[in-house]
């Protein structure tokens, strides 16, 4: 297929100062209408006992199996608050998910409809890559009432190659504003470098460093419209806080990698059998 930059001068600037850029009505409303009801079918189908068994001996183990394997299939996460004291749900399964992921960009046809588009193409080729991949995917709920927070961090942390390349697509799904947790950010703040790293060791994972403080007045809130591309360059200091509202906040969140010159680090959490495709070559 034929591959055309998508994005103008104006917002490279502004993403090469800012270390992010909205881009306005970047999905329609038949997209995200699908990719919504794709994942209403998704929750339907799935079994929650699954991923709600507890062992006193080897928890840990079963917990980060389960983390670990999900790089190559359709997981599913509860939120912290989900549960009662007794292990059971507090509220229906559908209102309980965290998030889903990490391949649904290559098994399930939807998602990786829109996650190979050309215009996803056409963004990254704007951004200079030349043959990227989609090395993760998550359809996230910020769900209402218990959507958790998510502390300020880098992407390139968790997605690392030499030299980095990260960069994260977040799709909202919902409007998204101050009230139902939108993201927040640092802007310039990527100019600073990779702050620490996100490893996967024989005893699981660990960040190499302790996080910084941030404070708070240095974030400004993303608010942005349903059909919303957040464009987040992989060293920007990002986060979003808890949902307290009775509004979700659904997102569908892509990260890239290059794979032209670029060694993917392999102390990644994310160690795959099989890399895959890229979405071109340019």
């Amino acid at each position: 297929m034929e591959i055309v930059r998508d994005l103008n001068s104006d917002q490279l600037q502004f993403y090469d100062s800012q270390g992010y850029l909205v881009v306005e009505s970047f999905a329609s409303p038949d997209e995200i209408d699908a990719m919504r009801k794709r994942m209403e079918q998704l929750l339907d189908e799935f079994d929650c006992s699954t991923s709600s068994v507890f062992s006193s001996v080897n928890q840990r183990q079963l917990t980060d199996d389960y983390f670990f394997q999900s790089a190559e299939n359709i997981s599913f996460f509860f939120e912290e608050k989900a549960f009662q004291e007794d292990g059971n749900l507090k509220q229906a399964k559908e209102l309980s998910i965290n998030k889903v992921g990490h391949a649904l960009h290559e098994i399930d046809p939807v998602f990786k409809s829109f996650s190979s588009s050309k215009k996803v193409s056409g963004l990254l080729l704007s951004l200079g890559y030349k043959k990227p991949i989609v090395i993760q995917s998550m359809y996230i709920f910020k769900q209402p009432g218990i959507g958790g927070e998510v502390v300020p961090h880098q992407d390139n942390s968790f997605l690392y190659t030499e030299p980095t390349t990260c960069t994260g697509l977040w799709l909202a799904l919902e409007d998204a504003n101050t009230t139902n947790g939108c993201l927040w950010a640092i802007p310039g703040s990527h100019k600073n470098g990779l702050v620490r790293r996100f490893l996967r060791g024989d005893n699981g994972v660990y960040f190499d460093q302790l996080s910084p403080a941030y404070e708070h007045k240095d974030f400004m809130p993303i608010e942005v419209r349903a059909g919303s591309l957040v464009v987040i360059h992989g060293d920007l200091i990002h986060q979003s806080f808890e949902n307290h509202s009775p509004k979700s906040r659904h997102a569908y969140s892509l990260h890239v990698v290059d794979t032209e010159g670029c060694v993917w680090a392999p102390d990644n959490w994310i160690r795959r059998k099989v890399q895959p495709e890229p979405l071109y070559e340019s």
